[in-house]
């Protein structure tokens, strides 16, 4: 089995990649940062010698480099089974008076990426009408909240992305999955103030993604919310 998974250098892209990779599955893993890709590939390693872990320094928010980071991917493994649109970046602000190109900045890494991505890499599942894909919003996705700002659209239409690609895809036998994390303590709460315990693991993450994967052919989750047991910080 053949996972890709975008923005995997770490955070809870890497700990989806260690959850295969552990299971004895193989992975493409996708990020800017070669430096940080060499090193995730290093750990990853060490979870299952005998998984092919192939790395890819892009920049998925150009169309070009995703249709490269996918012909690798294609050209490595012939296909694949799942693919985690992971890649996304965090800006709070408010629209009234974030900076202007925050917009733009965020619909492109948590926008294009998947849209970019997923075209270059679909052609192959339509072939075999097999395939589970994973897009990883949030609940900024579900409701408004203070200091959304353009994070907050840019994963709005992620979900939008998610439902019209779910529709489109039924009578190809692919199933599509939209996952909500609320509070997940990767880089971007390390240094926040919050008790690493007050919020969810990465782990969660992955763990809820492999567990969706594993049902039935005629079943499919198509949403999914995650909570920190006390609520949203």
């Amino acid at each position: 089995m053949v996972a890709v998974i975008s923005g995997a250098s770490k955070g809870i892209g890497f700990a989806i990649a260690q959850k295969f990779v552990s299971l004895g599955m193989h992975v493409a893993i996708c990020a800017r940062n070669l430096a940080e890709l060499q090193v995730a590939k290093e750990r990853l390693q060490t979870f299952h010698a005998d998984s092919c872990i192939l790395i890819g320094a892009y920049d998925l928010t150009k169309q070009s480099e995703s249709e490269e980071f996918a012909r690798q991917v294609l050209d490595t493994f012939g296909a694949i089974d799942i693919l985690v649109n992971n890649a996304g970046k965090f800006i709070p602000g408010d629209i009234i008076s974030e900076p202007d190109g925050v917009l733009e900045s965020l619909v492109e890494t948590n926008l294009y990426s998947a849209y970019y991505l997923t075209r270059a890499l679909l052609p192959s599942m339509l072939k075999r009408k097999k395939g589970h894909i994973f897009n990883i919003s949030s609940v900024a996705a579900l409701k408004e909240y203070e200091h959304g700002g353009s994070y907050s659209i840019s994963k709005y239409a992620l979900q939008g992305f998610s439902k019209n690609l779910r529709h489109e895809l039924m009578s190809y036998d692919i199933k599509v999955t939209t996952i909500n994390p609320g509070a997940t303590y990767s880089d971007s709460w390390k240094g926040s103030g919050v008790a690493e315990d007050r919020i969810m693991k990465v782990e969660d993450i992955a763990d809820t993604i492999w567990g969706v994967y594993q049902l039935s052919p005629q079943a499919v989750v198509e949403d999914i919310v995650l909570r920190p047991l006390k609520g949203d910080v």
